[in-house]
């Protein structure tokens, strides 16, 4: 074998046996295989949403307070309209009504609480005492005479369906109603003392002369006194003028300083030695 043959043959063999493999050989990565869905029992529950605020304190019941026990107890006492036993208002309200010596001696001290010994029942006392249509309509005139109207609101307290026997009442001239601009809710109610007839009046004007009224227009100050002048007649604001203040007879002098005493001249000169007309005189006492 020539040299050069033999030296071909070595150089092979080192490349058969000399590793060149690097990282730019290597093939990519096999994708890994993907993770089998999670189930709805090991993923995470997402948290439900709540209207909870928790800037403000939490609605806990009647509380542990006497005061704000004795307000639950006294408010649910108005709403019902009926006397109730005590043990009732007690489980009605969860307040230790029953129990609480403190509490109960509180609820009856109470000023529109009554207590009936008779049939031991607990009732609120209104501020007005009617349970129909025939007695709303007493209580209106009679409160219409002392010079006033009733809030609606206040009625209702003491009868619940007074809102409608007040709409009732307004229907048939009976009573009149102011309402509220925004959503015309019933506010003050009085009674009608002109009933609507055609012999005393208080008909309702008809809606052509309402609209016929409503489209006069008051013209403008200048307009009015042109008008006012050639009817030959004066506005009364420019014929009365300003009132002239007479002179003052206030003399100056330094403010705040007090007025001087009047000296009294006296002039019974004759009770002079026995009567000291500046002081306030005493008859002496009479001999017994």
């Amino acid at each position: 074998m020539s040299k050069l043959a033999q030296d071909a043959a070595a150089f092979k063999s080192v490349l058969q046996r000399q590793d060149y493999t690097s990282w730019h050989s290597q093939p990519p990565p096999l994708e890994k295989p993907s993770e089998p869905e999670s189930s709805p029992s090991n993923s995470k529950k997402k948290r439900p949403k709540s209207n909870i605020v928790y800037s403000q304190p939490a609605d806990t019941g009647t509380g542990t307070n006497v005061n704000t026990q004795l307000v639950y107890a006294v408010n649910h006492l108005k709403s019902t309209h009926n006397p109730m036993r005590l043990q009732d208002l007690a489980i009605l309200t969860s307040t230790p009504l029953d129990t609480d010596p403190v509490l109960l001696e509180k609820f009856k001290a109470h000023d529109r609480v009554v207590y009936d010994p008779k049939t031991d029942l607990y009732s609120y006392k209104h501020e007005f005492n009617f349970r129909n249509k025939p007695a709303l309509l007493t209580e209106i005139q009679r409160q219409t005479r002392r010079g006033g109207g009733i809030p609606v609101r206040a009625l209702k307290e003491s009868w619940k369906e007074a809102p409608e026997a007040i709409e009732e009442l307004e229907k048939e001239g009976e009573v009149l109603v102011t309402r509220t601009q925004k959503d015309g809710q019933l506010k003050m109610v009085f009674w009608n003392e002109i009933k609507p007839t055609e012999e005393s009046g208080g008909m309702l004007v008809e809606k052509e002369f309402l609209d016929l009224w409503h489209e006069l227009k008051v013209p403008n100050d200048v307009d009015l006194l042109k008008q006012l002048s050639s009817e030959g007649l004066q506005a009364t604001t420019s014929a009365a003028g300003p009132a002239t203040k007479g002179p003052s007879t206030k003399k100056k002098g330094k403010k705040g300083t007090a007025p001087r005493a009047r000296q009294v001249r006296i002039t019974n000169t004759h009770l002079k030695g026995d009567i000291d007309l500046s002081k306030d005189y005493v008859p002496p006492p009479k001999p017994s």
